[in-house]
């Protein structure tokens, strides 16, 4: 299994966005979930942030991918139907399937289209979350309309997945979607967190694949207890899919990968691709929940990054978790961004 193409070994070491720690504020607490893509000459980060009383889900906007400046809020508590108008986590945007290709975002229908989940009560992920689809014509991303019904609810599926579905990747390959998706087989207590499958000719209705999960953990392993996130890109020099996931084990949670020649039937990895750092560093405790790009040939891995928080952070969140977004790269492209970031650090 050669997977060199898709390793990003060299790691920033420092947030490229945290939560503000702002009374009220949407992102008080936390920053969440990255997409990062591309849009009207500029990077574009879609993220949710988390205040305490739920998920709400906006952008932020760069030139050079490692300076992030906060630009709206696009999915906002108190919209929508009842069933996501307390919490509404985006998480996708169908986008150009191609690793190696700019991240454009790619319309349907003359329309660009978002997959977002959301819990049914206040809280950090309280109850059984449903998949909604939420579509916009507006160049400028801000206004979106969502569809009144959510597009898969837990309900209706299997036993692996009547705990709550969440984290959602939009993929259309030859004229049919492929929504994946993670799911837990419980909301209460331990739960085991898998990766499904979903597919649709018009974004509407859907239909689970009949071999779900298609990643599935491995006992006694550094994934045993979640393979989840999926993030799906082509290869088209190799003729294959690649699945960026992150492995949990109740301690840590680590990025890996999976392959696939035909988005169906998936190969992992056996080991992490990028893991936990070193006591004390941004991701000591999870490096997880990727989003991947390229941009002058270089891989861009952007990732959830915690830690335990300590004085001088500038958010909090529950557990007393500093939970921030950070990247790594294929090349070592970062040398005197991270030495400086340490050295001001080191001095504070």
């Amino acid at each position: 299994m050669k997977i060199d193409p898709y390793l990003t070994p060299y790691k920033l070491g420092r947030p490229v966005l945290t939560g503000s720690g702002v009374p009220g504020r949407f992102d008080e607490r936390a920053v969440d979930c990255p997409f990062v893509f591309w849009h009207n000459d500029r990077f574009y980060m879609m993220y949710v942030g988390f205040d305490g009383t739920g998920y709400q889900t906006a952008l932020a906007t760069s030139d050079d991918l490692l300076h992030w400046e906060h630009a709206a809020v696009i999915l906002r508590r108190d919209e929508g139907s009842g069933w996501d108008s307390v919490n509404i986590a985006g998480t996708w945007i169908l986008r150009e399937n191609d690793i190696g290709a700019p991240p454009a975002l790619k319309k349907w229908d003359g329309k660009y289209w978002l997959v977002y989940h959301a819990y049914p009560a206040a809280g950090y992920e309280n109850g059984s979350a449903k998949i909604g689809i939420a579509w916009t014509d507006d160049e400028s991303l801000l206004t979106w309309h969502r569809s009144p019904e959510p597009i898969l609810t837990p309900e209706e599926g299997a036993d692996w997945e009547r705990g709550g579905l969440y984290k959602e990747c939009l993929v259309e390959h030859e004229g049919t979607f492929y929504l994946f998706y993670n799911a837990k087989n419980t909301s209460k207590g331990r739960w085991i967190e898998q990766t499904g499958l979903a597919l649709s000719h018009d974004l509407t209705r859907w239909q689970r694949y009949e071999n779900n999960p298609v990643l599935r953990v491995s006992p006694d392993r550094w994934d045993s207890g979640f393979v989840s996130d999926p993030c799906v890109l082509r290869n088209p020099d190799k003729n294959e899919w690649a699945m960026y996931f992150f492995g949990y084990n109740y301690k840590q949670a680590q990025e890996g990968l999976a392959l696939s020649s035909d988005l169906l039937s998936w190969t992992k990895y056996p080991d992490p691709i990028l893991r936990v750092g070193e006591e004390g560093s941004i991701d000591a405790v999870f490096a997880h929940k990727p989003s991947v790009i390229t941009h002058n040939g270089v891989l861009y891995h952007f990732y959830c990054a915690c830690r335990k928080s300590r004085e001088g952070d500038p958010a909090v969140n529950f557990g007393k978790e500093f939970r921030t977004i950070s990247v790594a790269a294929s090349q070592p492209v970062f040398g005197s961004e991270t030495r400086a970031w340490r050295a001001a650090n080191d001095a504070g």
